[in-house]
């Protein structure tokens, strides 16, 4: 098939030379092995239709999806590209920086102890770390564990960025609510922006756990042990072939595998322990959810208060624009008196009357001042101005 398996620890000494699409394997005793295959190999290894395969394509842009086959579950949770089957995970591109740990995480967590407490591929070192932790996930299929390494990554990630987002978010909304300027509401803009994507993210993921957990049938294609049992039980011969042919499987089955085979050919209806499983993690990207949402309100109650100064700032400058033109309003009328008298033309009243601009003048200053103040109290007694 034209397919090549390099060691990972000697490919990660040559980062340059590793293709960036490239796939790592790792198998139920946490041996890992870099892929540098085309999409033909990885579909028939895992036996997917290349639409199922083209979901995980970098360069397309599709949802966070979980899909489950008949023989692999297909994993499209943000950089998180992974396809799961009964006895190993094919991860892609695993050199990428987000990816990086969940290898790692995976590494740790799908080798099972068996009976001495010691792992399939790292011995006694293993056990003892994971003895607490190995022992509650000892009863679970292998697919559930890596689909459970997946989900815990992704909304660690998420509600990380969403973390990052309310640390840089609450100080500048409380900086714009004190000082009203173009630096901050460019900046309260960007991280408005930032959260409008990541809550998309987030609601994604959501949405696609409260699929699963709506559908029994969706959730009972993840359990892809079960359905391998079915097709092929342990006693017969159909098994044996499939263990002795498998690349990937272990030498031998611990302690632990084989209570996880005997739960397996339980009720094919029974989905309680992916059930408990997913909606874990719903509470988890849920949580996150809320959070976001809460800093959404927070934001929208920021945007009204500084709509409210606004307003209130513009009845100011209202306010102020009645006053000068009630005041240019009683001048006009001062100054129309002083036009008239100032006008060329004999008046016989004019004569022998010395004091008779004096008095003028003050008339027509009091009537001003008089008209002035009832417009403002007529302003004051509608509302138009405060008191």
């Amino acid at each position: 098939m034209g397919r090549e398996m390099v060691p990972v620890d000697t490919q990660l000494k040559k980062t340059k030379m590793v293709n960036p699409r490239s796939w790592i394997l790792l198998n139920s005793c946490g041996e890992d092995t870099i892929l540098d295959v085309d999409k033909y190999a990885i579909m028939h290894r895992v036996q997917i239709h290349a639409r199922d395969l083209r979901i995980l394509d970098p360069l397309l842009s599709y949802p966070s999806t979980i899909l489950g086959r008949e023989k692999a579950i297909v994993v499209n949770l943000e950089h998180i590209k992974a396809i799961i089957t009964a006895d190993e995970v094919l991860l892609r591109d695993p050199l990428d920086d987000n990816v990086i740990p969940v290898v790692e995480e995976l590494r740790r967590r799908l080798p099972l102890l068996n009976v001495n407490g010691e792992g399939h591929g790292d011995g006694n070192k293993m056990g003892r770390q994971n003895d607490g932790e190995a022992g509650e996930e000892d009863g679970s299929p292998f697919e559930f564990r890596a689909l459970e390494v997946a989900l815990e990554a992704i909304c660690s990630f998420l509600a990380a960025r969403t973390t990052e987002l309310e640390t840089s978010a609450y100080p500048a909304l409380d900086e714009l609510t004190s000082k009203i300027s173009s630096r901050n509401l460019d900046r309260v803009r960007k991280l408005k922006s930032r959260m409008t994507r990541l809550t998309a993210r987030v609601q994604k993921v959501r949405d696609e756990l409260e699929q699963l957990l709506d559908d029994d049938d969706d959730m009972a294609d993840l359990y892809l042990s079960r359905k391998l049992s079915s097709a092929s039980p342990l006693s017969g011969s159909g098994a044996a072939s499939w263990f002795l042919t498998s690349p990937t499987i272990c030498s031998k089955i611990s302690r632990a595998s084989r209570a996880s085979m005997a739960t397996i050919h339980g009720d094919e209806n029974d989905v309680e322990e992916l059930e408990m499983l997913l909606e874990a993690y719903f509470m988890q990207i849920d949580g996150t959810l809320n959070k976001l949402t809460t800093l959404r309100e927070y934001i929208d109650d920021t945007e009204d208060y500084i709509n409210i100064q606004l307003d209130n700032h513009r009845n100011q400058l209202i306010q102020l624009e009645l006053f000068l033109s009630s005041g240019t309003v009683c001048l006009s009328i001062y100054s129309l008196v002083a036009a008239i008298f100032g006008m060329n033309i004999p008046y016989t009243w004019n004569k022998h009357h010395g004091e008779m601009f004096k008095w003028v003048v003050i008339v027509s200053g009091i009537a001003s001042a008089v008209l002035f103040v009832l417009i403002i109290s007529y302003a004051r007694l509608k509302g138009l101005v405060g008191s």
